[in-house]
């Protein structure tokens, strides 16, 4: 039985539906939602109202701020999506590449299992994993569910 499983959200329909997923089917186990705000693929769902990812310029404190703003509501949806399950989520954040982060996380924390979904993009009807699901699949050291 799992007792903690990683569910890494983009905002992307896909990742809702994993971190439904793990609500549902692991009923007695920590769910933390972890995401990452990768530098080079903005243009996931959380990111939507912003005008440009890249303005104002990376790293500077306009840019902290939107983001981090965008993080607060992307965990606040998720948060009550977990709230229909009368469950609740731990959430953590990082800046930096996906695959990278979330395999690091999944190895440094007690993580038991991975869920997540296929792809990252807001079409449902593309290929049938995207990069990041790709990469996590195939070097985790834990059990990975992919949700289409």
């Amino acid at each position: 039985m799992s007792r903690t499983v990683l569910v890494p959200v983009d905002g992307s329909p896909l990742s809702s539906r994993a971190l439904r997923y793990a609500l549902r089917e692991f009923p007695d186990a920590e769910i933390v939602a972890y995401h990452v705000v990768d530098l080079f693929e903005p243009d996931t769902g959380a990111y939507d109202d912003l005008e440009s990812p890249y303005e104002p310029m990376l790293g500077s404190d306009e840019w902290f701020a939107s983001v981090s703003e965008a993080t607060d509501r992307l965990f606040a949806e998720l948060s009550e999506i977990a709230a229909d399950y009368d469950r609740s989520i731990a959430t953590e954040s990082d800046i930096g590449d996906p695959s990278r982060l979330v395999l690091e996380y999944a190895t440094d924390e007690p993580v038991d299992h991975i869920v997540l979904g296929a792809h990252g993009r807001i079409d449902e009807s593309r290929s049938i994993f995207g990069s990041v699901a790709e990469t996590v699949v195939r070097r985790a050291q834990v059990p990975v569910t992919i949700v289409r």
